[in-house]
C-alpha cells in the first residue's frame, strides 16, 4: 500500500502567485519595461516621430501661406510665433496619449498583456513605466517638431521653468489618460472614440490656433475649463512671453489633475480592470 501522499507534492499543482513585496523596487524589470516601450515606438520612427514633424510643418505652411498668418498679430506677438508653440505642444500630448493607449490596446488584443502582468512588477512600477515611456515619446516628438519650427518661425526661450514644467505635466497627463483609455477599451473602435470625441476636440478647442480673447465671453469660460488650454498657454509663454491665463493657476491645476488621474489609473490596474 502506498503512502497517502504526506510529504509529497502533486507535480501538476502550482501554488498561486503571491504579490511581490511592495517595499522592494524591481529596478531591472521597471527599466526593461520602459526600454521595451521606447523600442516599440522607436522601431517605427517614420510613423511615431517623422509624421508629427511633417504634420506640424504642414500646419505652419497652411496658416502662413493660405490663411495669411505671416501678416497677422495676436496682441504684440506675430501670429506664426503665437501658433508654433501650440502646434508643438499639440503634437507632444497627442503622441503621449497614443503611445500608452495603443501599447496596452495591442497587448490586450494580441493576448500578451499577461507578459506584463505576470513578472514580479508592482502595480505602481507597471503604471509608471508606461507613463514614463509615453512622456519620453512626447518629448522626443516635441524636440523634433521644434527643430523644424525654428527654421520657419522666430521663437525665443523666455522661461526654462515653464518650458520644462508644462511639457512634462502635459505629456504626463495625456500618457496617464492613455493608460486609462487602453484599459477601458475592449477594441480599437472604443479607443478611436476616446481619441476622436475627447482628445481631439479638447486639443483643437484649447486656443492652439487662436486667442481665446476673441471668443464671446461665454465661450471664454468654456475655454478656461479646458485643461489643454493651460498646457498650451504655459508652453506658449515659455517661448513667446505671451500668456492668456494665470500661469501659476494653470500649473497647479495640471499638478492636481496629474495626481488625480494617476490615482484613478492606479486603481484600475490594481483591480485588474478588463485585463484579468
Amino acid at each position: 500500500m502506498t503512502d497517502s501522499g504526506i510529504g509529497q507534492q502533486d507535480p501538476s499543482f502550482h501554488p498561486p502567485l503571491k504579490p511581490r513585496h511592495i517595499g522592494r523596487f524591481n529596478r531591472i524589470g521597471f527599466l526593461t519595461l520602459i526600454s521595451k516601450e521606447i523600442g516599440r515606438f522607436a522601431s517605427v520612427y517614420m510613423q511615431t516621430i517623422l509624421t508629427p514633424m511633417i504634420t506640424t510643418l504642414l500646419f505652419i505652411t497652411v496658416f502662413s501661406l493660405a490663411f495669411g498668418g505671416a501678416d497677422r498679430m495676436v496682441g504684440d506677438v506675430p501670429y506664426m510665433t503665437f501658433l508654433a508653440p501650440g502646434l508643438v505642444m499639440m503634437a507632444m500630448v497627442q503622441n503621449s496619449f497614443a503611445n500608452t493607449s495603443s501599447s496596452i490596446m495591442i497587448s490586450k488584443v494580441q493576448g500578451n498583456i499577461v507578459d506584463v502582468l505576470m513578472p514580479p512588477l508592482s502595480t505602481i512600477e507597471i503604471l509608471m513605466a508606461y507613463v514614463i515611456s509615453g512622456v519620453i515619446r512626447g518629448l522626443v516628438v516635441g524636440l523634433s517638431s521644434m527643430v523644424v519650427v525654428i527654421f520657419f518661425v522666430d521663437v525665443h526661450l523666455e522661461s526654462i521653468f515653464a518650458l520644462l514644467a508644462y511639457s512634462l505635466l502635459g505629456c504626463m497627463l495625456l500618457s496617464t489618460l492613455g493608460v486609462a483609455g487602453g484599459l477601458w477599451s475592449e477594441k480599437f473602435d472604443h479607443l478611436s472614440a476616446v481619441t476622436n470625441f475627447i482628445i481631439m476636440p479638447l486639443t483643437f478647442l484649447s486656443g492652439t490656433f487662436y486667442s481665446v480673447h476673441v471668443l464671446p465671453e461665454a465661450w471664454q469660460h468654456v475655454a478656461h475649463a479646458n485643461p489643454f488650454f493651460y498646457m498650451i498657454d504655459g508652453f506658449r509663454y515659455s517661448l513667446t512671453g505671451h500668456a492668456e491665463s494665470n500661469l501659476w493657476m494653470g500649473f497647479w491645476l495640471l499638478v492636481q489633475l496629474n495626481v488625480a488621474f494617476l490615482i484613478f489609473t492606479f486603481a484600475m490596474l490594481l483591480t485588474g480592470y478588463k485585463v484579468r
